[in-house]
């Protein structure tokens, strides 16, 4: 398994040691480009604990390599009470497990977090606290929220919780020992004045000042390509633009089928079963190489095509671009299990694949899509304006410098969208 050379860092060894050699509960936070998901794989890669790993999301899932939370406790997909919680079929797997590490835990609804820990309670027979499993959350909650209808909302209040967030759990308000760890050193910018100006958008401190410099980089004009994108709230935009770039392409187009087997939702799908391609177009790797020679995020152009593969042009700071020849690539939807006799480590059963070049159009992508990404030119296009937490300073992290940075719009005071609950919660933890 192929890790940034951040991997080096002697905070991430004591983490790792903290993790490895005690039972130790804690949230691992940070700002973006800190290292929160590396760490995460780390952990995963090399601890010899019998370790679980889900998300909320199946898109969160499989970049995590874990399952599903509703998949793996067996939960239906609405709300639902604690009566609701009984003695599993599962009840030996979850007896097992050591550690329960839970990414992306800003989308996690606070009573979700309780269904947790009441069925491991009953399904362990024991009456601590995530029934004496050691928890590990991974996650930024100034960034994605838990997702909660109006009457969801209502229907948490009417149960006692104050917000819907993790925090907010009864579990946590257990004297239930826990600790944060915020990571603080920043490896996607470097720059001072932008690391800043982020954190003022992040915590809900900018000022006219803060928005003034931001707004110096506004161009009506801009336009993707030479390996710069478009980041646009909605989906349809993001569609729209991609179609519209590649029709405008002179060539033949080819399309690319994926090969899915088993349980594979359509739903999760981490790029388009059939791709369409054409020679010129904008791509951008949506998984890591093992070999290092591109990561999740990297774009490029497509030069060449034939039946099976592509090739691709990467752009190379300082230097000649280079071509990498592109073939399909397996994801793998996986399940925890017992081996034979129940002795042992988990298991992790492959119950679906998706087998696609790991590739997806690029001159735009939505501000979701981009999460835990880096680039180094960018085109914010906030028209419409943005709909949740976090998602301006999402998108303005996504970058590696200011300079890289140009807006179709002037962000307004009202498109930094910040729940001052978290920000409680951070100054108070």
């Amino acid at each position: 398994m192929n890790f940034s050379p951040l991997q080096v860092s002697p905070v991430f060894h004591e983490i790792l040691d903290r993790l490895e050699h005690s039972t130790e509960n804690l949230f691992i936070t940070g700002r973006a480009g800190t290292g929160k998901s590396t760490l995460l794989r780390l952990f995963a890669a090399s601890s010899r604990k019998k370790v679980v790993i889900v998300a909320p999301t199946g898109v969160a899932a499989l970049q995590a390599g874990g399952q599903t939370i509703h998949s793996f406790f067996g939960f239906p997909p609405h709300l639902f009470g604690p009566d609701e919680i009984k003695k599993s079929r599962y009840a030996k797997l979850y007896q097992k497990m050591e550690v329960l590490v839970i990414d992306e835990i800003s989308m996690v609804r606070a009573d979700l977090l309780d269904r947790i820990d009441l069925c491991l309670r009953i399904n362990r027979g024991n009456k601590h606290p995530f029934g004496g499993v050691q928890l590990v959350l991974f996650g930024d909650l100034f960034q994605l929220p838990p997702v909660v209808t109006r009457d969801e909302t209502g229907i948490l209040t009417s149960w006692g919780y104050e917000s819907p967030y993790f925090f907010s759990a009864e579990v946590m308000r257990w004297p239930f020992p826990w600790n944060k760890i915020e990571l603080q050193e920043v490896y996607r910018q470097q720059e001072k004045r932008f690391l800043r100006l982020l954190e003022d958008i992040r915590t809900n401190e900018a000022d006219e000042d803060t928005l003034f410099e931001l707004n110096e980089r506004v161009d009506m004009e801009a336009q993707p390509g030479e390996f710069s994108l478009i980041l646009a709230a909605r989906n349809y935009k993001v569609d729209r633009i991609n179609q519209g770039y590649l029709e405008a392409l002179p060539v033949p187009e080819q399309i690319y089928s994926a090969t899915i087997t088993g349980k594979f939702n359509a739903s999760v799908y981490p790029t388009d079963a059939l791709l369409r391609l054409r020679i010129g177009a904008q791509v951008m790797f949506i998984r890591n190489d093992p070999e290092g020679a591109f990561v999740n995020g990297t774009l490029g152009v497509v030069t060449s095509m034939s039946t099976d593969q592509v090739t691709v042009e990467l752009p190379r700071e300082g230097q000649q671009p280079k071509e990498l020849t592109v073939n399909k690539i397996s994801w793998e939807i996986i399940r925890y299990g017992l081996p034979p006799g129940q002795e042992g480590a988990l298991t992790r059963e492959i119950v679906g694949t998706f087998d696609q070049l790991p590739l997806r159009l690029a001159w735009a992508v939505t501000i979701h899509k981009s999460q835990g990404q880096t680039f180094d030119r960018v085109i914010l296009d906030l028209s419409g304006g943005l709909f949740e937490h976090g998602q301006l300073y999402v998108a303005l992290s996504r970058c590696r410098t200011l300079d890289g940075i140009s807006l179709r719009q002037a962000i307004r005071p009202q498109d930094i969208r910040v729940d001052m609950r978290v920000v409680d919660f951070y100054q108070e933890k």
